[in-house]
């Protein structure tokens, strides 16, 4: 959703580059639905730690292994679109005051534009759309945007602190989700590390 350029190799340190992967992973999957190469990707991921971020990660893999694209295709309809609306809508707005296109979306605006961030063109969701804060969290993280470290860590606190665990906490025992309970469990986990990261002294 972003219009960005690819990071260059060994432009980040070596952690958040790691962090930039899984905000750009959690960005893909809310943006659109996987297709077969992404789930043969995640089935695919190694062993992992036993953390709670490493069994999100593992819950992720056996969800990706047994998923099917056209199966998914319907639970992403049904999760974020709908007849109408889907059963989540994942806006920072609709989270932080209870309507879209409010005061949070302008916010975020306003720091896209001292960023030098946009949309991708013909994208018509809103700015404040999780998958695309994600993704500018990736590309920041990443260093396609340029910004200081400071102002990463500003947009985290501003645009995905406040509200993005609730998000990913709904999407994980939603009605309507199957491999996106994974995706949901996986987004709690990693926001959680981030929000406890980010309250640490500098």
């Amino acid at each position: 959703m972003t219009r960005q350029e690819q990071p260059q190799a060994g432009s980040a340190d070596p952690l958040d580059m790691q962090r930039a992967r899984l905000f750009a992973l959690l960005g893909r999957l809310l943006v659109a639905p996987p297709d077969a190469a992404l789930l043969q990707g995640l089935a695919a991921m190694g062993p992992q730690p036993g953390t709670p971020l490493g069994q999100a990660c593992l819950g992720l893999a056996e969800a990706a292994a047994r998923a099917e694209p056209a199966a998914l295709e319907r639970e992403y309809q049904a999760l974020f679109i709908g007849v109408g609306r889907g059963e989540l809508l994942p806006f920072g707005s609709y989270y932080l005051t209870g309507f879209l296109h409010e005061r949070p979306l302008a916010l975020v605006r306003e720091d896209l534009g001292r960023l030098g961030i946009a949309r991708s063109p013909g994208v018509a969701e809103p700015e404040d759309h999780l998958g695309f804060l994600c993704e500018v969290m990736a590309g920041l993280l990443a260093g396609s945007f340029e910004a200081p470290a400071e102002e990463v860590a500003r947009f985290f606190d501003r645009h995905l602190r406040p509200w993005a665990g609730r998000a990913f906490a709904d999407l994980e025992k939603a009605q309507a989700a199957d491999f996106y309970r994974a995706v949901g469990a996986l987004g709690v986990a990693f926001i959680e590390i981030e929000t406890a990261a980010a309250a640490l002294p500098a």
